[in-house]
Parts: structure tokens; C-alpha cells; sequence
């Protein structure tokens, strides 16, 4: 049988032309797995999705290994990966000392995460906000003067399960201390999944008013109550052309117990694919390497996406 390509392209206009997807499968995707996933596994993960057409893997976390034990190998993974040709593998530091260690195997692209709420602040760093703020200043400002790039992470930009509702003034407030210290990125986080379309314009319009361009945002949606892909879409409209996902719906948050599974890489693709907006990533690829991923975890692939197409192919 012969058929029309699906999805179908329908560009909408007002859209970006194309959008990079920084893919965060390896690390945010694999550190609250809670078996032990071997050092050549993740190896093996990281080529394939960027055999696959994506361009910016976060490959781990220089945390200690008591904080997060699946990335307790970061330092035996990342010399397995830090050569893929034209691939940007950014690396999270919690500090100065995750920080040393990250630049002595040649890291380049350094990220850091900080919380635009009290609780998880002390929950995630033990520490007050201001007092993580004043933690990763040194830490961006050694990167810098390294010649890295910066992200920043802000988590629960949207909601946070023990306060609530995250007033916007807030999360702008530490999205402009990080810009202040020198992050050439920001990732606005919606660590529990709670945002709304109107709610990503908001925070997106407050960040421009207060100076922070729309060209250093990249959006970071969980799909806790199925509304991750309708929050990209708006961010869309928005200007934003970084989108955070995880291969086949990895990941969620170890000290945010109702975080559950990252926007899936394959469901983005697939909408973007269908609006005509272009990626590089080869969607047959990007499912073959999650239906994997997901067999070497031993449990089926949360993304509806892998589901369907691997359905399709049996």
C-alpha cells in the first residue's frame, strides 16, 4: 500500500523556520532510573542519538555520587563520548569541584541549576535561593574564564509542590541573576508539569520586559498532566527556538517525587515534522534508538510517539 508521508506537513505561520532540541536522555532521562544502567549502555545511548541528527546531548552530571548514583560514572562515560563530530555534549556542575572535574576531562559546555523557589532550593542544594545564587557564581565565572558556554537551569518556574503557585516575579528574578553572572543560556523548568499555555507567555513576555531576550530561553516541560507539547507550541509562538526532551519520555526529578517523564523527543519531532518546522533528526532513527533504550531498561517506552511507530513496524 502507498500512502502520503506521515504526519503530514501543514506549516502554521508565525512559527520558528527551525528549532533545536536539546536533548537531556542521558542524564536528566537516566539519573532517577533505579537500576544500575552500565557506563557503555549510556555510551552507546549518546552515539545513537546523535547518530540520529541531534546536535546538543547532555551527556551527565559531575554531582556526587551519593547525590545521583546513575551518574556516579561520569567520569568513565564522558571520554567514551567527547569526540562524536559536531555534537555539543553540555555537562551539569553543582560546583566549583564538579565544576574542576568536568573541565579536566575537556568538557566545553558547562550548565548549572538553580530553583526559583525557597523549598526545593534547600531540598536540591541545602541551601536558601540566595544562597545557591551566591554558590554558582564562581562556579559561571571560572566557565566563562575556561571558555565554556553556560546554561542555567531554573527549575519550578511554573509551580512548586510545596509552595504552590511560583509568582512570575520570582522566577525572573533569579533568571536575571543568572544572565548577571554570565550564563549564555537560560531553561525555564516545569519541574512538576503544571504549566498552561497562557502561563509560558506570561513568564516569557515578564523575562523580555525585564531585559532577558528571547534568544538565550530554552523551555525544559514535563508532561505530568499531558500538557508538555501544548506549552512548546506556545513558547513557539513566543520566538523560543531551544526546546528541552528526553528520548522516548525519560527522566524526572529525584527531589520532586510528583516530577514525572520530560517531554518525549520523539512526540516533539513528530508535531514540529508536522508543522514544517525543521530539526535534523531522523524520527525512524530517534524511535529505533528509544525502543532500544527501553529494552535495555526492561520496561515499554512512555512515549506515545515510539509506541505507535514501533507498533507500526511489528
Amino acid at each position: 500500500m502507498t500512502g502520503e508521508r506521515l504526519p503530514m506537513t501543514v506549516p502554521a505561520q508565525d512559527l520558528p523556520m527551525r528549532v533545536r532540541i536539546h536533548e537531556v536522555g542521558a542524564r536528566d532521562g537516566l539519573q532517577n532510573e533505579k537500576t544500575a544502567v552500565p557506563t557503555e549502555v549510556k555510551a552507546e545511548f549518546v552515539r545513537r542519538l546523535a547518530d540520529a541528527g541531534l546536535t546538543t546531548i547532555e551527556a551527565t552530571s559531575f554531582v556526587r555520587p551519593e547525590w545521583v548514583p546513575q551518574l556516579a560514572d561520569a567520569e568513565e562515560l564522558f571520554p567514551l563520548v567527547r569526540d562524536l563530530e559536531g555534537v555539543r555534549l553540555p555537562v551539569l556542575v553543582p560546583n566549583r569541584r564538579g565544576l574542576d572535574r568536568a573541565l579536566a576531562l575537556g568538557a566545553d559546555r558547562i550548565a548549572v541549576f538553580a530553583s526559583a523557589t525557597e523549598t526545593f532550593a534547600k531540598a536540591n542544594l541545602n541551601r536558601t535561593l540566595d544562597e545557591s545564587l551566591a554558590l554558582f557564581e564562581p562556579v559561571v565565572r571560572r566557565a566563562k574564564d575556561e571558555g565554556a558556554h553556560v546554561r542555567g537551569y531554573v527549575s519550578m518556574c511554573f509551580g512548586d509542590p510545596w509552595e504552590g503557585a511560583v509568582p512570575l516575579h520570582q522566577v525572573v528574578r533569579v533568571c536575571t541573576a543568572l544572565r548577571e553572572m554570565g550564563c549564555d543560556e537560560l531553561s525555564l523548568g516545569d519541574t512538576i508539569g503544571v504549566a498552561t499555555p497562557g502561563h509560558v507567555l506570561e513568564l516569557l513576555s515578564s523575562l523580555n520586559e525585564q531585559g532577558v531576550p528571547t534568544n538565550v530561553i530554552g523551555v525544559h516541560f514535563h508532561d505530568t498532566y499531558g500538557q508538555a507539547l501544548a506549552n512548546t507550541y506556545a513558547a513557539l509562538e513566543h520566538g523560543v527556538t531551544t526546546v528541552d526532551a528526553s528520548a522516548g519520555g525519560l527522566g524526572g526529578c529525584p527531589y520532586a517525587k510528583s516530577a514525572t517523564g520530560n517531554l518525549a523527543t520523539e512526540d516533539l519531532v513528530w508535531m514540529l515534522q508536522g508543522l514544517g518546522v525543521e530539526t535534523g533528526v531522523d524520527l525512524g532513527r530517534l524511535v529505533a534508538t528509544s525502543a532500544w533504550m527501553a529494552e535495555q531498561l526492561g520496561r515499554p517506552s512512555p512515549s506515545r510517539t515510539v509506541r505507535a511507530l514501533s507498533h507500526k513496524d511489528q
